[in-house]
């Protein structure tokens, strides 16, 4: 048996078909209704709740962290689905894979370091080796190079640690995936094997980002707030290029926005250049200059912060472009510097 601890603030809500399975859930998990909060202190509850009632309840776990949902689930799904320790890797694996999945969203290189006992820590002999030759199994199979940092495990388990490389090549610890004895100890913590008898679970604490305000410190300097289209704050600018243009600017916002992209209008009484210029200096993704010819044809003329001048486009065709590189979270080249 295997346990996630997610020791962060975040609530977790537990989504039921119905109210009356809602309160059950709550009554055995404590928190207010609706709400689970995922901490220690409710894991005896959990490991005392009548298995048979609250395996295959659940529909969804959602939470307000990003990335999280797909372990979050993995909680009750294996609180009440025992796993044997031969099964370690496959868990390792699978954390390693949701850390990859995030590093690489954002183009991030890592490498990974597999720190092993310290001089001050507690366990057995027996469990140190099983752990420590589980997390390096799991690398090997992944074929994923590491190195080995001796004696710099946490004092209650092993540990792997990522370290991001952003784009001036400095390097960050933020995930790590550890092995712990100990919790599951002082909570006298059981679950019933295969055998029939009583085993005691080992924890798996994982963390993607670790400080979620730290990594979004280290991604705005990673891009140098030129963000990719998908996470950039403004992802279009409409720039009317005179006062006479600003009914078709505001259609085109107001098309844009119907779409679910984020766009902002630049209503001031200001040359073109002066607003592409400072739209520029703004590293918008971005900009759709419209004036007399493309209110009269229904047209947008593009400029990026990838490309420069991309030329005219119907609108519609924008729409549709810029939507599907948002929801496939591309990260376009620049080929062309803007001057």
């Amino acid at each position: 048996m295997w346990v996630y601890e997610k020791k962060l603030q975040y609530p977790v809500k537990i989504k039921t078909p119905n109210a009356k399975t809602a309160k059950y859930i709550i009554s055995q998990l404590g928190g207010p209704d609706g709400e689970l909060a995922a901490s220690l202190r409710y894991m005896n509850q959990r490991y005392t709740a009548q298995p048979d009632k609250v395996k295959g309840i659940l529909t969804d776990v959602a939470t307000e962290e990003l990335a999280h949902v797909e372990m979050i689930s993995a909680i009750l799904y294996q609180l009440t689905d025992g796993l044997t320790p031969e099964q370690i890797k496959d868990e390792i694996k699978g954390v390693v894979h949701l850390i990859n999945q995030v590093y690489s969203l954002f183009g991030f290189k890592y490498h990974v370091e597999l720190s092993t006992r310290p001089e001050d820590s507690m366990g057995s002999d027996e469990d140190w080796e099983m752990a420590t030759e589980g997390l390096r199994s799991a690398l090997e199979e992944l074929g994923l190079p590491y190195v080995v940092n001796e004696g710099d495990g946490a004092f209650y388990g092993p540990k792997i640690d990522f370290h991001l490389e952003d784009s001036i090549g400095r390097t960050w610890q933020c995930g790590t995936i550890q092995l712990d004895f100990q919790l599951p100890l002082r909570f006298n913590l059981e679950y019933t094997g295969a055998d029939g008898e009583k085993h005691r679970p080992i924890m798996i604490h994982r963390v993607a980002f670790g400080s979620i305000e730290r990594f979004i410190g280290i991604l705005i300097e990673h891009f140098a707030g030129a963000f990719p289209t998908w996470l950039a704050p403004v992802q279009v600018k409409v720039l009317p290029i005179s006062d006479k243009h600003l009914e078709y600017g505001q259609k085109v916002l107001e098309t844009l926005n119907a779409a679910g992209i984020r766009a902002e209008i630049d209503t001031r009484a200001e040359k073109i250049g002066y607003k592409i210029r400072e739209a520029q200096m703004q590293k918008i993704p971005y900009m759709l200059v419209v004036g007399a010819k493309e209110e009269e044809e229904n047209l947008v003329s593009v400029r990026s912060r990838f490309a420069g001048d991309e030329g005219q486009k119907s609108l519609d065709a924008f729409v549709a472009s810029v939507a599907e590189e948002i929801a496939t979270r591309e990260r376009r080249e620049v080929v062309k510097e803007e001057n």
